[in-house]
């Protein structure tokens, strides 16, 4: 039974993030085929941000009605969305029309806002109703979430997408001369598979995770309760007890009562937090969505497409392992020490801030054009995902101790700082345009030396 427990919270956990991550991984080659190109990553985190109307929603009616809310309906329905806009983007993902003269990618950006309702959604919605499993399963469930970007990934590597190579080609100039002028021109690899047959498998984990959601709820709950459900159970035990004219008044009776409430004593202490420790956890959790949600992916093709687009296609695939290896570490070595996860939220912060660094360099970042250079970079995207990974899971352990409404708004503070990240930089990059793009084979940088 827990076996299966595991696999079915893990298979849940799959389908929380997987249509975003997949989106994210498949870019190296959306990029090229849809006229926003490089900005297009800017253009995604608003669209996803403005998803944030779910979260939002759901969040105002734990805090307006009470326990009236059914998440299971709400995840039943999501995870349902998520299933049919996916097979319409096997369709419709390259459609474009003319707005303001221009022409734009409509059709994936509105399912692009469905996707990401759907995952935005599911931050308020999923961690809680984990909470009705004892608390070893909350890590299984971070796997799976994690597995949503590893599994796409895994997926875009073997599509190959991303590859492209410079060629040399020639160009007749004029009407009256046979002169030749011979210039480099990146050409692209055709995929080992289509995106629609890649958007497909998509589908397909969205399907599993649905059907783990069914499987969840039909199981015979067995299992032991989790600790925050256990505190209020044994209180609420005790008090009915005091209450009850058939418990025994005696001295021994009385003697068990206070047992009772002495082991319940120290797993409510365990879960408090002084105000100033509770601040520097939502802050946390505010800066680290902030970073990985919002400003950093924002400028991801700047960051990496000056190198190539080798480099692009492995920073965002191999980030991708880095967050359900973070999840896996979090199983076995868990830390919770606020130190110790500010520390490691520097760290991850000081990799980023170098990612951060490049883009604004581009089209000539640092070390352009050597395997050194795509190194580094592929490295500290692979480092800045997986150390601030690592600190999301264990504010989300933290937090799941204390109680479910602590879980509840770790999904809005979430949220929040990937909205004001996103927001933040869309100005940047696509309205004032302070980051530069260029061609891979023909950017000329101040060495002098093209890629």
């Amino acid at each position: 039974m827990a076996l299966l427990l595991h696999l079915l919270a893990c298979a849940f956990g799959l389908g929380s993030w997987v249509a975003v991550n997949g989106l994210w991984v498949e870019l190296p080659l959306i990029v090229n085929a849809l006229p926003e190109g490089w900005e297009l990553p800017s253009y995604l985190t608003v669209i996803i941000q403005l998803a944030n109307l779910g979260p939002l929603l759901v969040t105002l009616m734990h805090k307006l009605c009470p326990g009236r809310l059914n998440e299971h309906a709400v995840i039943y329905s999501i995870l349902s969305i998520g299933i049919l806009s996916c097979i319409l983007l096997i369709f419709f993902w390259d459609k474009t029309t003319i707005v303001a003269g221009a022409s734009h990618s409509t059709a994936f950006f509105i399912l692009t806002f469905f996707l990401s309702l759907v995952d935005c959604t599911s931050s308020v919605t999923f961690l809680p109703f984990m909470m009705q499993l004892p608390a070893k399963y909350i890590t299984t469930y971070f796997i799976g979430e994690g597995l949503s970007g590893f599994i796409p990934g895994v997926l875009a590597l073997a599509q190959g997408v991303g590859m492209a190579k410079c060629v040399n080609s020639s160009q007749t100039l004029g009407n009256y001369t046979d002169e030749e002028v011979w210039s480099l021109q990146t050409e692209y690899h055709s995929p080992n598979f289509s995106t629609q047959v890649f958007f497909s498998f998509l589908v397909a984990m969205m399907c599993i995770s649905l059907a783990a959601f069914v499987g969840l709820n039909r199981l015979p709950r067995t299992f032991e309760l989790s600790t925050a459900n256990l505190v209020p159970d044994t209180v609420g035990s005790v008090s009915s007890g005091l209450d009850n004219p058939g418990v025994e008044a005696d001295g021994e009776g009385e003697k068990s009562q206070r047992t009772v409430e002495e082991n319940s004593r120290p797993l409510l202490v365990e879960a408090q937090h002084s105000m100033y420790q509770l601040a520097c956890i939502y802050f946390l959790v505010i800066w680290v969505n902030a970073a990985t949600n919002g400003l950093l992916p924002s400028v991801q093709t700047y960051s990496c497409m000056p190198y190539g687009n080798l480099a692009y296609h492995l920073s965002a695939a191999l980030a991708s392992v880095a967050n359900p290896v973070a999840c896996t570490i979090a199983m076995f070595f868990q830390n919770r020490s606020l130190i110790f996860l500010g520390m490691l939220t520097v760290l991850g912060t000081g990799f980023g801030s170098y990612n951060m660094a490049m883009a604004a360099m581009s089209p000539c970042p640092l070390l352009r054009g050597s395997a050194v250079g795509e190194a580094i970079i592929v490295l500290s995207w692979l480092l800045f995902t997986g150390t601030l990974s690592y600190v999301k899971v264990m504010v989300g352990v933290i937090l799941r101790d204390r109680s479910h409404s602590a879980l509840i708004w770790c999904g809005a503070a979430a949220q929040t700082g990937s909205l004001v990240g996103s927001v933040t930089m869309f100005p940047l990059v696509s309205v004032y345009q302070l980051f530069k793009s260029g061609d891979f084979c023909n950017t000329l940088c101040p060495s002098g030396k093209s890629g």
